[in-house]
């Protein structure tokens, strides 16, 4: 008995010190972000590995989302002879959940798993200690600029999902299922709500926050060579992907708790 309340006790306090060095080091990213000197060119990188690098996987995912969602919902609505609310579920669906959820996923397992790779090989090999050496902030360096890519790419790759998951599900609706193109735009357009997209990129931002973050704290604390670099990969995809799912909760029921 008392060896486990002694593990709990230790998985309880270990939990305490991470949620501690996790809650510094976003403390210490934040307030060295809001100071300059400003590395543009770093930015500018980001905001081509994170967004435009990024697009080829979001947007086969979005496609086959919502391809597979105008079958599924077709195959679960025509027992109830409600075959036209396919058009609303696939809009609503791809805009409030499917579009920032799984982008945020599949970005996490690509940029979320490079960064900590990137910044945990440098600091195995001592690459962040020469920057210190150099009078480089390693935090304005390699932090910042993830972050920022992070919070503005990620909103823009979930837009873009979003257009293309509808499109999946219109050519899947007028050439598999036979439905009329003009009255599948309208019944689209007629369900979609502004507020569906904003909440969507909303949740985007906060996703790409998350994945930059974890990204680049696993990979800054990583340490044991190869095998450290390895773990810290895998605990910045993991935590990120939880992290994702549970926000999305929360913010779930913080939009539409009143609708």
């Amino acid at each position: 008995m008392v060896w486990a309340l002694g593990s709990i006790g230790r998985v309880f306090l270990d939990f305490l010190a991470s949620t501690g060095r996790l809650t510094l080091f976003l403390i210490q990213s934040l307030s060295q972000g809001l100071r300059s000197p400003y590395y543009f060119h770093q930015i500018f990188r980001q905001f081509w590995e994170i967004g435009y690098l990024s697009l080829p996987v979001v947007g086969l995912t979005a496609l086959f989302t919502g391809m597979v969602l105008a079958l599924q919902s077709y195959t679960g609505f025509s027992r109830f002879n409600a075959e036209n609310a396919i058009a609303s579920v696939v809009v609503l669906t791809m805009t409030r959940e499917l579009g920032p959820v799984l982008a945020g996923l599949m970005v996490s397992g690509r940029i979320g798993a490079s960064m900590a790779a990137e910044i945990g090989t440098m600091r195995v090999t001592e690459q962040i200690d020469a920057l210190v050496t150099l009078s480089t902030n390693p935090f304005k360096y390699l932090i910042t600029p993830r972050l920022l890519g992070g919070v503005a790419m990620l909103p823009l790759l979930v837009l873009i999902a979003d257009i293309i998951g509808v499109f999946g599900g219109y050519l899947v609706s007028v050439y598999r299922l036979g439905f009329n193109p003009a009255s599948y735009i309208k019944q689209t357009f007629d369900f979609m709500h502004m507020d569906d997209v904003t909440s969507g990129l909303i949740k985007a931002t906060v996703f790409g926050f998350i994945i930059s973050l974890m990204g680049c704290y696993h990979g800054f604390n990583s340490k044991g060579g190869a095998q450290g670099v390895g773990k810290a990969t895998t605990y910045a995809v993991v935590s990120s992907s939880i992290l994702i799912l549970i926000s999305n909760y929360l913010l779930t029921s913080f939009l539409f708790e009143k609708g």
